[in-house]
């Protein structure tokens, strides 16, 4: 279905990690008091692609890797949008 170097594969891989952590994070801040103003947990969300983002580049997958980056940008754009329109 996917060829392992693409782009698709990258936005798909670069979406799922932010988002599974999202709402591990979610789950926590809503149950934790202290946490319930901690944005720094969000940009760790978006943060971790980091990691898949080394991985796709030490193993020569430039497409993937670009991938990642573009799903990085529209987390960051989704958290940016989702803080300014917080009451």
């Amino acid at each position: 279905m996917f060829k392992k170097d693409s782009l698709v594969l990258g936005v798909l891989y670069g979406l799922a990690l932010p988002s599974l952590a999202f709402l591990v994070v979610d789950f926590i801040m809503s149950h934790v008091e202290v946490l319930k103003k901690a944005d720094l947990l969000y940009i760790g969300c978006v943060a971790l692609n980091f990691f898949s983002f080394n991985k796709a580049s030490k193993k020569y997958q430039e497409q993937t890797a670009r991938g990642i980056i573009l799903a990085t940008f529209i987390c960051s754009a989704i958290f940016a949008y989702y803080k300014l329109n917080q009451h």
